[in-house]
């Protein structure tokens, strides 16, 4: 927590305290870094891709391969229904705010302790270097969408008014992530063994998202459970809006906002608390 007060001589004195309560982000200290966010999320985009021979390619690729293994053994061969659109593009749409999601997550649980020397040497609001993190997937995004949009206009697949409310779906993605990054990071600080659990929950939590299958295939309590990830919601949201297949996503979308805000919501409590001694423990 930073605050102000002025000396006796007229000079500014920046006094930076640990925060009080349930310490819980100020929106208006991480307005007033805004500029330190831009740099350190094109910081991580420009190493993201720096000395690579295909360069940015590889926020292609990655959700472009996984397709087609997908669509060859799932699509092919286990014969999983697609809604009657093709299982390709059905899978892609699903993989692209998935992959947005897993590698926003991933690389925001691992920064900490990538920014161990940053954080030691000066100050600034710590929640900002996850933050950053998950900025970057933007970049990957945009650029996986440019996919997604030629094969949509392969397949003569065109999205409706219903597109209106992607940016919505992706925001929701955005905070989920966001609120699960705060928590691994934070962990992560103090058990270093949290960057091995990571690719573990993201490979289950693929599994509990409809990314290979529709949910439609779940029925009763078993889609209730599943209804209850937010990334669900998200998924069905994508094809809904982009491919025009499922129904709307209704009440579940009240349900993942009201879960996602309270991920993001505790996980920056618990960032705020790990904050106060993080430059001890990093």
């Amino acid at each position: 927590m930073m605050g102000r007060r002025a000396s006796a001589t007229g000079d500014l004195t920046v006094q930076i305290a640990p925060a009080t309560g349930l310490g819980l982000p100020s929106l208006r200290e991480l307005w007033a870094f805004r500029e330190l966010i831009y740099f350190l999320t094109w910081r991580d985009v420009k190493a993201r891709y720096k000395q690579t021979v295909i360069g940015a390619t590889w926020a292609v690729l990655q959700p472009v391969v996984t397709m087609v293994v997908f669509s060859l053994f799932f699509g092919r061969v286990a014969r999983i229904p697609s809604e009657g659109i093709p299982y390709p593009i059905f899978s892609y749409c699903g993989l692209l705010p998935w992959t947005f999601f897993s590698q926003g997550l991933s690389r925001a649980s691992n920064s900490l302790a990538s920014s161990a020397r940053l954080i030691t040497k000066a100050y600034f609001p710590r929640s900002i270097i996850p933050l950053s993190a998950v900025l970057v997937g933007l970049v990957d995004f945009g650029l996986a969408l440019v996919v997604l949009v030629a094969m949509m206009v392969f397949y003569r697949i065109f999205p409706g008014v219903n597109a209106v409310w992607l940016p919505g779906f992706l925001l929701l993605a955005f905070v989920t992530s966001l609120g699960g990054g705060l928590w691994l990071s934070a962990l992560g600080a103090r058990y270093r063994d949290v960057r091995y659990a990571v690719p573990f929950l993201l490979q289950m939590g693929m599994f509990a998202t409809p990314v290979i299958y529709p949910s439609t295939l779940l029925h009763g309590g078993w889609r209730l459970l599943l209804g209850l990830n937010p990334m669900t919601t998200v998924v069905d949201g994508f094809r809904w809006t982009l491919l025009r297949v499922g129904s709307p996503p209704g009440a579940m979308v009240g349900v993942s906002v009201a879960v996602a805000l309270a991920v993001l919501a505790s996980g920056a409590v618990c960032f705020r608390r790990v904050e106060r001694t993080l430059a001890d423990v990093i």
